[in-house]
């Protein structure tokens, strides 16, 4: 099965909304997960409102930390415009996605936020789907 690893920071809004979305829209056919260098205590408030307004759950999410075993065992390793640098090896796929970051913002400022990590997921589920 294909995996894939979303990295951000503090693993508390665009990775955390983007894995929410891989599993949401892609079920059980993509293993997924997120983690950040420097995890959050908790899931952005903000962002639990704004996937919540689409019908998906952040309520029970936790940040969690990025460790070389999680890339390794990862196909895809897509950060999320935030620098974050995550180990290198051969055979996987790194891609980076230039997003907003959600942190301290209102969840009308959000919500484009998350529509555009939706964008970019669907773009995603297909490309894996097809290969």
């Amino acid at each position: 099965m294909p995996s894939v690893l979303f990295v951000c920071v503090h693993n508390a809004g665009r990775s955390q909304m983007a894995a929410a979305f891989l599993t949401h829209l892609a079920g059980d056919r993509i293993e997924v997960r997120s983690a950040g260098s420097l995890p959050a205590n908790q899931v952005n408030p903000a962002a639990v409102e704004a996937m919540a307004e689409v019908g998906i759950d952040l309520t029970t999410a936790t940040p969690k930390v990025l460790t070389t075993e999680a890339v390794q065992a990862s196909d895809y390793v897509i950060t999320m415009g935030c620098g974050d640098a995550c180990p290198i090896f051969p055979g996987k796929t790194y891609l980076d996605w230039r997003l907003d970051d959600p942190a301290g913002q209102s969840v009308g400022a959000v919500r484009p936020i998350r529509d555009e990590i939706r964008r970019y997921v669907e773009t995603l589920v297909a490309e894996i789907i097809s290969a």
